[in-house]
């Protein structure tokens, strides 16, 4: 017989355990599912734990670049145990400080440079544990068609959950829209009222605006930031989701229950997304409304990358009755999407590399061939196998290699145990 007043099985281990910490999440989070009104006065505490301190610093990329502190992945790890404890101990009393991120730009496929931030390491590391727990809380409001920077999604399931609704749904016309700036446009008065829907511990709150207030270190020059969050911190995803949730998502679904006449699909990840409509009218009046929705939170759509075209499956029959062309194609995700039919004649979705980003990584291939033609031929096969296994299929059709011989090894024999005899040029 049990004693009584005692649990048959304790929910919890003695001593502090991973499986002990996602058992603090799942119950945060089953207290969000069952209230969606509900206010979390009581977080900070998860976030400065010592063992999710930890876990947040193993997650992070080992070989990423040191923020303005200079202490790297290695370098902090040497004294782990004891700068996680002094770390925790700073959060819990509340002398902890963020610092400045440092402001990189790298190259964009359009050749422009995009800012990045790159904060110092224990920022990085309280960041990742805060989004861990305030992710068990806003993973229970984010809706099913938001897929950027969430766990457990990629962009592989935006492409297939956009690709089974244009093929499914009735949608004729496409909205592909993008928004300028988006990072760099958040408004910190409008986000820390969006978070406090949900957030009321005050000492989560604190720390969100002191990252968003630290500023920025370019050219030896510290800016405070009045808006926008640096692309590059840990928690600066789960805040993008977070501001259009409620900017954007929330008012998509209130507008189509009011407004639209017809069938009306969303996909988004992050601030690209992709808006299907069955009339062109509701397409119209949408991006109308749309604009002025944005305009209210300090953002807008981009001019040159935002397009209504006419794309479905009835967009090709279509186009040709009215003795107009094929219809037009749109970007997402790295992807060409193009009208297409199956062998049977029906409807489908054609997804092929963007052009101009297989053109930029062929150029790349053949810079490095380029570099390493003199190097042994089992060496380049070496790289070929870590680096470059996919691109064969692009490099015969793009008539970038000649020579077969690197690209016939077997991937499961060593390298060493082949003879490696170039073999004739073939016909491309």
């Amino acid at each position: 017989m049990l004693a009584k007043g005692n649990s048959y099985l304790a929910t919890r281990s003695r001593t502090q355990c991973r499986e002990d910490l996602q058992h603090d999440l799942i119950r945060v989070r089953a207290a969000a599912n069952r209230d969606s009104n509900a206010e979390f006065t009581a977080l900070w505490h998860h976030v400065y734990n010592t063992d999710r301190l930890r876990e947040a610093y193993f997650d992070l990329k080992r070989t990423s670049a040191p923020g303005v502190d200079g202490e790297t992945w290695e370098s902090y790890g040497l004294r782990l145990d004891e700068n996680l404890l002094d770390l925790s101990r700073r959060l819990s009393r509340g002398s902890y400080r963020a610092r400045p991120v440092r402001r990189v730009y790298i190259p964009k496929a359009d050749g422009r440079l995009r800012p990045i931030g790159v904060p110092a390491l224990e920022d990085k590391i309280v960041q990742s544990s805060a989004t861990a727990v305030l992710s068990a809380v806003y993973e229970a409001d984010f809706r099913d068609f938001s897929y950027g920077f969430r766990p457990g999604r990629s962009q592989h399931n935006a492409l297939d959950s956009l690709s089974v609704g244009l093929t499914g749904q009735k949608v004729n016309w496409v909205l592909d829209a993008d928004i300028s700036g988006f990072f760099d446009a958040i408004d910190h008065e409008w986000l820390m009222r969006f978070v406090e829907h949900r957030i009321k511990d005050e000492r989560v709150l604190r720390h969100l605006k002191k990252w968003l207030k630290a500023g920025v270190l370019e050219d030896g020059v510290v800016r405070l930031a009045e808006e926008g969050t640096p692309q590059g911190g840990s928690i600066s995803p789960l805040l993008a989701n977070v501001y259009l949730h409620y900017a954007l998502d929330n008012w998509v679904l209130s507008w189509t229950q009011r407004q639209a006449t017809g069938d009306l699909l969303l996909v988004r990840y992050a601030d690209d997304f992709i808006v299907g409509f069955q009339h062109r009218a509701d397409a119209e009046r949408f991006l109308v409304d749309l604009q002025a929705r944005l305009g209210r939170f300090n953002l807008k759509l981009h001019p040159d990358k935002t397009r209504l075209i006419e794309f479905g499956r009835y967009a090709r029959q279509n186009r040709e009755t009215r003795g107009e062309c094929k219809p037009e194609t749109f970007d997402f995700l790295g992807f060409t999407h193009i009208c297409g039919v199956t062998r049977k004649g029906r409807f489908q979705v054609v997804r092929k590399t963007m052009r101009k980003r297989q053109h930029n990584k062929l150029k790349e291939v053949k810079l490095e061939l380029r570099k390493r033609m003199h190097q042994p031929v089992f060496e380049v096969g070496r790289w070929r196998q870590v680096g470059c296994c996919w691109s064969l299929p692009l490099l015969r059709r793009a008539g970038q290699l000649r020579c077969h011989a690197v690209f016939s090894i077997p991937h499961h024999a060593p390298l060493e145990a082949h003879s490696y005899t170039a073999q004739p040029e073939r016909p491309l």
